[in-house]
């Protein structure tokens, strides 16, 4: 098992907890929940060697899009990029998400 943990500048804050994804075959599952102050954490947990430059890609472009101030846990089972952005960006949705308090 690889952890890769990365590190963001944030400035917009987020509702609540959110939970996307399963881990399963060809997905991942992301556990995002707000933190605070104006810095973002990102532990991300594979079984895949080889692919921090994908990792750093996706999470930079993500937070430098969104600057969310959370704590995010990623746990891969072999998700494609397009797979890890959409749960990402369901869960920041989920997490800026009033109605379902």
């Amino acid at each position: 098992m690889n952890t890769l943990t990365l590190e963001y500048p944030a400035s917009k804050s987020i509702q609540k907890k959110a939970h996307t994804g399963i881990v399963g075959s060809g997905d991942l599952e992301v556990l995002m929940r707000p933190a605070a102050g104006e810095q973002s954490t990102v532990e991300i947990r594979t079984s895949l060697d080889g692919f921090e430059d994908m990792w750093r890609y996706v999470l930079d472009r993500f937070m430098e899009e969104n600057e969310p101030a959370v704590h995010i846990q990623v746990n891969d089972f072999g998700a494609t990029p397009g797979v890890v952005k959409l749960r990402l960006e369901q869960a920041l949705e989920e997490g800026n998400d009033e109605v379902n308090q």
